[in-house]
């Protein structure tokens, strides 16, 4: 049986999605984050001593990172074509968009999530000003115009096809949702 050590607001969404795609069985180890640190507590760490999630089980073997969970499972489980033969076009595609997700899209996001927590955090009153610029023209001068030129990319990529992979779903939409759906959830990318 496969088992899905989850975090609430993690990754292993991806994971829950793509199990659900593959209509798979399946049975989800639910874990709390800590809520002042908002890590995962010592629950998840048993699973596995980073404590992240998610935490896959299966076959009497455990696997963490998404996207090495998600090429696992593929491997393994895929009987519907949620990843294109790796000799198409597609697949370089797909392998794009797979990489593109952690390497491009979610650093902007940890970005805005410190730079912000830098700017809320109790500091002496004649230093505040000057945490709250120094975040302010970071966040203007660099992480926004950066996510913003991948947005733009991202907008003509999909205005082609529609779907991250070519003409059709795969793993990679799956990926790149989870990112996306993070960035909309901090407020940096608009609905729709």
């Amino acid at each position: 049986m496969i088992t899905l050590h989850h975090l609430e607001a993690s990754r292993s969404f991806r994971i829950i999605w793509l199990l659900e795609e593959l209509e798979l069985s399946y049975q989800i180890e639910r874990h709390e984050r800590h809520p002042e640190t908002m890590r995962a507590q010592s629950s998840l760490k048993a699973v596995h001593p980073l404590g992240k999630a998610p935490v896959l089980c299966d076959n009497g073997f455990t696997l963490i990172e998404s996207g090495a969970i998600i090429e696992y499972l593929l491997n393994r489980y895929d009987t519907r074509g949620l990843r294109p033969p790796i000799s198409s076009e597609d697949y370089l595609r797909y392998s794009q968009w797979m990489h593109f997700a952690e390497g491009s899209l979610m650093p902007p996001a940890l970005l805005t999530l410190v730079l912000n927590k830098m700017a809320n955090a109790r500091v002496p009153f004649f230093a505040r000003s000057i945490v709250k610029k120094t975040v302010n023209s970071t966040l203007e001068g660099f992480v926004m115009p950066d996510l913003n030129t991948k947005l733009d990319f991202l907008d003509t990529e999909l205005g082609n096809t529609g779907w991250f992979c070519g003409s059709h779903f795969s793993a990679a939409d799956i990926q790149m949702g989870f990112a996306l759906q993070v960035l909309h959830g901090r407020g940096l990318v608009g609905g729709n």
